[in-house]
C-alpha cells in the first residue's frame, strides 16, 4: 500500500535540544547517565525538585494506553489523538514546575517529547490536507481513505517508540523502574533509532 502524495515520512528535530543540554553539561562529571537521540550520552547530577517531578511523570504517563496500544480502525485512531494532545497538555505543567530549572536535564527530555508530540501533529496536519472528497460516513469504524490510515498508524507507533524511550530516560532521573504491568513499554526501551531523527549528530558520543 503506497503513502498518500501529500505524506512525507514523520521524522523528529531535535538538534537544537540536545545542543543546548550537551553545553550546559559539558564540564560537569554526574552520577546519572542519560541516553538522549541520535546515540549521545550526557553525565548529570539531577536536582531534587527534577527527581519528584520525574516521579510524577514516570507515575502519570506509564498507564497512558497510547504509549503501549495500537490501533486497528479509525476510531482507535482519534482516541490516540485525544491522548497524545492530554499528554502535551500534562508535559507543560511540569515545565511550568521547572521554571527555575529550564537549563536542566528533565526539561529537556520534556521538551524532546513535546517536540515529537509537535512534530507529529505537523505530520497530522499534512495528512489531513484535503485530496479529495470526504467520507461518505464517520459512523463506521473506518473512515478514512486506508492509505491515509496506513500513514497514521506509522507515524503513531514512530512516536509511540520516541515517547516511551523518553519516558525511560525521566524514569533513570526518578531511579524508578518503569511498572512491570507494562511490558509494551518496557519492550520499547532500546537504542534510539537514527533513521528518525534529524540532528548535526551521526554517531554515539559520551559527555561528562
Amino acid at each position: 500500500m503506497t503513502k498518500p502524495k501529500n505524506a512525507t515520512p514523520l521524522r523528529f528535530d531535535m538538534s537544537g535540544i540536545i545542543e543546548k543540554l550537551k553545553r550546559k553539561t559539558s564540564k560537569h562529571v554526574g552520577s546519572v547517565t542519560l541516553s538522549l537521540p541520535p546515540f549521545v550520552s550526557i553525565s548529570i547530577n539531577p536536582e531534587d525538585l527534577e527527581v519528584k517531578i520525574a516521579r510524577e511523570l514516570v507515575v502519570e504517563l506509564s498507564d497512558r494506553r497510547v504509549l503501549s496500544a495500537t490501533e486497528c480502525c479509525d476510531n482507535c485512531v482519534d482516541k490516540a489523538l485525544k491522548s497524545l494532545g492530554e499528554i502535551r497538555s500534562i508535559l507543560v505543567k511540569k515545565q511550568v514546575a521547572l521554571v527555575d530549572l529550564q537549563d536542566g536535564p528533565l526539561f529537556a527530555l520534556i521538551e524532546i517529547m513535546a517536540q515529537g508530540i509537535r512534530d507529529f501533529q505537523t505530520y497530522e496536519e499534512l495528512l489531513n490536507e484535503p485530496e479529495a472528497p470526504p467520507p461518505e460516513s464517520k459512523f463506521s469504524d473506518f473512515y478514512r481513505p486506508p492509505d491515509v490510515h496506513q500513514a497514521y498508524r506509522e507515524g503513531l507507533e514512530i512516536l509511540r517508540g520516541h515517547l516511551s524511550r523518553c519516558l525511560g530516560q525521566i524514569a533513570v532521573i526518578a531511579k524508578m523502574e518503569l511498572p512491570d504491568r507494562n511490558k509494551v513499554l518496557q519492550s520499547r526501551q532500546t537504542d534510539w533509532p537514527l533513521e528518525v531523527y534529524l540532528t548535526d549528530d551521526g554517531g554515539q558520543k559520551r559527555i561528562t
